[in-house]
């Protein structure tokens, strides 16, 4: 039973929480299976608890029952989520819908998902306040133009008359924080706020948000993959995975002496050590002063870039949403012809368009896609996947196919009990390692790694990174990698260009490009890679040189 009364500062008491879903397994009777086991926890007020755990590990779905919610069919099943000293899950749909936006409110991954695109900002964000009778609409107005100050939003006076496009990604996520701040709530649910943010945008909204908490004395569940995200604003951490408690203790604790394995290894995520190595051949690949425009060449995209890319080396290409990191791919892979410049791979030029390269050309440059969800056709099983460009280019069928198949599924590290599954049977780094078995099929000279590693868990994103390694000690593939990640570049690059706003700004060896003196761009990317180290967060953002696109 609750308490009639909350104990003192405890805000949120989850008791021995249980959550089941139905699953139904093709051809099979639909079976229950638990999400979340006996799970327990207690957040005092003002305080901010971590949850920390890999994809499926329990705990967006935890921290959704905070606000009596269940996404897409899941049920509580058993347990008790005592907020304010009463049980939520007794008070039935009128409790929830008081409850909802007034004590608890939720700040979503997506804020370009979770906001209305016909409605301007501030009718948004003032909406629950004025719902619950918490102000009036001058009352609230004046309350979001002080949080919009708070969060460190450009005009706070004024963009609460914009439209959501009408914002960058990271401002978004900051007027979120501010809608679910409005109506002055007890607690609030970050869901992976930073996650999908480039990594110099998420540092200014993770600092807005560490500020608004303490300003506004609210308690939070923070959720996040990222052990070094929530070190910077938790005060506890709880780790999960399946759906169970790992290990629970106060961020220092868990940062500097974790007890588990599992804790550990999330700690020790981003010590993979790569030796650069110096290129001892021709470039394999030498783009040479492009320029690439979209709109009919009235909007440009890059300006006369050059770089080049050795036989068994990486070249890292490193900048933040908008840099013309992609477009570059696109050119060269002929998606995009340049409107200037060329472009030069195993010792021949390439035809600007992709229509008009030989078989051989596109079979000796493959790509490898950030979403492997869109990059295979889920009625396909995985031999057939694989197999595919096996018979394309080198009419490869039945027996000796299936033999490749096998070989490459041991070279990803899957097995060849993988063949007959579907894509929808696969996790996420388990699909992302048949698109790379996919490439390898077609034997390339040059893998072109369009940000493959940042929709996935750390631990996963690791051992995509080490297999990639592997790989390219064992054939001697070079790899242009694609990503806004500089810990994953210091992890894989033998050599990195830094783009920024369509332009090359620095470009050399590994060495070269990390060591200082920096430009200002490079150095406020290296200066945002999150340490797991807890202070970080405020001496970073002390110590730049200049705004991230995100402001």
């Amino acid at each position: 039973m609750a308490d009639d009364h909350p104990k003192s500062g405890v805000l949120l008491d989850i008791r021995n929480l249980r959550i089941e879903a139905t699953a139904f397994p093709p051809g099979e009777p639909p079976k229950n299976i638990v999400l979340v086991h006996d799970v327990s926890l207690r957040l005092e007020k003002g305080k901010v608890l971590g949850l920390i755990g890999e994809s499926g590990a329990g705990k967006s779905t935890i921290g959704l029952s905070s606000m009596g919610y269940g996404r897409g069919g899941v049920r509580i099943t058993g347990g008790e989520v005592i907020l304010n000293g009463r049980d939520i899950l007794k008070g039935g749909k009128e409790g929830f819908r008081k409850l909802r936006g007034r004590e608890v409110c939720y700040v979503a991954q997506s804020a370009a998902a979770a906001f209305n695109p016909a409605h301007r900002l501030m009718d948004q964000v003032v909406e629950a306040a004025l719902l619950h009778g918490i102000a009036t609409r001058a009352e609230a107005e004046k309350r979001a133009i002080a949080l919009f100050k708070t969060l460190s939003l450009p005009n706070p006076e004024s963009i609460g008359e914009r439209f959501p496009h009408q914002v960058s990604g990271g401002q978004l996520q900051r007027v979120m924080t501010a809608m679910a701040l409005c109506s002055e709530p007890d607690l609030i649910v970050f869901d992976e706020p930073t996650t999908a943010l480039d990594v110099t945008t998420q540092i200014d909204v993770l600092a807005a948000i560490k500020d608004a908490i303490r300003d506004t004395h609210v308690a939070a569940l923070y959720i996040t993959h990222d052990l070094a995200v929530v070190a910077q604003v938790s005060d506890e951490i709880m780790v999960l995975r399946h759906g169970k408690m790992v290990e629970h203790g106060e961020t220092r604790q868990i940062i500097e002496a974790p007890r588990i394995d599992y804790t550990k290894a999330l700690v020790a995520v981003r010590s993979i050590e790569h030796e650069e190595k110096k290129p001892t051949t021709k470039p394999l690949l030498s783009v040479e002063n492009v320029t690439a425009a979209y709109g009919g060449g009235h909007l440009k995209v890059l300006h006369d870039v050059s770089c080049e890319v050795h036989p068994g080396h990486t070249l890292a290409v490193v900048g933040e949403s908008g840099s013309g990191k992609s477009t570059l791919a696109r050119v060269i892979t002929g998606l995009t012809p340049p409107i200037a410049g060329s472009i030069t791979f195993a010792g021949r030029t390439l035809s600007p368009r992709l229509a008009d390269r030989t078989k051989d050309e596109l079979r000796e440059l493959q790509m490898i896609y950030q979403m492997a969800d869109v990059a295979m056709n889920p009625r396909q099983t995985v031999g057939t996947i694989i197999g595919r460009p096996l018979e394309f280019y080198f009419g490869i069928r039945g027996r000796e196919r299936d033999k490749r198949v096998a070989e490459l599924l041991d070279e990803i590290e899957m097995g060849k009990g993988f063949i007959d599954r579907y894509p929808a049977e696969l996790s996420g780094g388990e699909k992302q390692r048949v698109c790379i078995a996919r490439t390898l099929a077609a034997k390339p000279k040059l893998i072109i790694c369009d940000e493959v590693t940042s929709a996935l868990d750390p631990l996963v994103a690791n051992g995509i990174l080490k297999l990639l390694l592997t790989l390219q000690s064992i054939e001697n593939v070079a790899y242009l990698f694609i990503t806004h990640d500089i810990a994953t570049v210091k992890a894989i690059a033998d050599s990195i260009a830094v783009m920024y706003r369509g332009e090359v700004v620095r470009y050399g060896s590994k060495t070269e490009v990390l060591t200082p003196p920096f430009d200002a761009y490079t150095d406020l990317l290296l200066s945002s890679v999150t340490e797991m180290e807890i202070g970080w967060l405020e001496h970073s953002i002390k110590g730049r040189r200049m705004e991230s696109a995100g402001n």
